[in-house]
């Protein structure tokens, strides 16, 4: 998330709450305190927020008249607001690009690539045919990625996105799309051709061919 869309979301009552809850678990009502909103809006805020996954309820706070709940981050939340991931990660690239041979480190990345594929509840491979399979690929890549795809059809399908999710990384280490293109291949179930644009605004890019 970038600092300018960070700035937007907490400038929304949403965005304020999830700020205050970094910090720990609270009530509607402290939260209403907090934020000077009253506490019919916060409660509309929390429902729809829990509704999304972004809180969760995690345990009651005696109260005067009744317990109150109280709402944390749920952990996909945190790591979403996270900030330490890709610097960290750029850092630790970097450092097997220096310290082992280009061919190590390709090989490296194909497998974690792989790996994913496994992880992922749709298995190694999508079902249905070709099409459907790209598309599910690219519904995937949206849900796990952050990626904002769609598929295109020229010829070939392609996998084209608005933006590249890993753009810290890629512009300078271009390697990493092995893994998106190796993760792709598993999910597809066909040959994957990464063509990647790295220039002012990274986008991805991958065509899939039938074999």
């Amino acid at each position: 998330m970038s600092d300018l869309l960070r700035q937007q979301l907490l400038d929304t009552t949403r965005g304020r709450i999830v700020d205050l809850l970094q910090s720990g678990g609270s009530t509607a009502d402290d939260l209403s305190t907090r934020l000077g909103v009253s506490k019919s809006a916060v409660r509309v805020q929390l429902t729809a927020m829990e509704r999304d996954g972004v809180v969760v309820r995690a345990g009651k706070r005696p109260g005067t008249t009744r317990p109150s709940y109280v709402f944390e981050l749920t952990p996909e939340s945190r790591r979403y607001l996270s900030k330490a991931y890709l610097p960290l990660l750029a850092e630790l690239v970097g450092e097997l690009e220096t310290s082992l041979p280009a061919g190590q480190l390709q090989a490296i990345l194909r497998r974690a690539g792989k790996r994913l594929a496994q992880r992922l509840a749709a298995g190694r491979k999508a079902a249905g045919d070709l099409r459907a399979r790209v598309t599910k690929a690219s519904e995937l890549m949206n849900t796990h990625f952050g990626a904002q795809t769609r598929v295109e059809r020229n010829g070939q399908y392609v996998i084209r996105g608005a933006a590249c999710p890993l753009a810290a990384l890629t512009s300078t280490h271009p390697a990493v799309c092995l893994a998106v293109k190796a993760w792709l291949t598993e999910v597809v179930g066909a040959p994957v051709h990464e063509c990647c644009e790295r220039a002012d605004q990274p986008r991805c890019r991958f065509e899939i061919r039938q074999r």
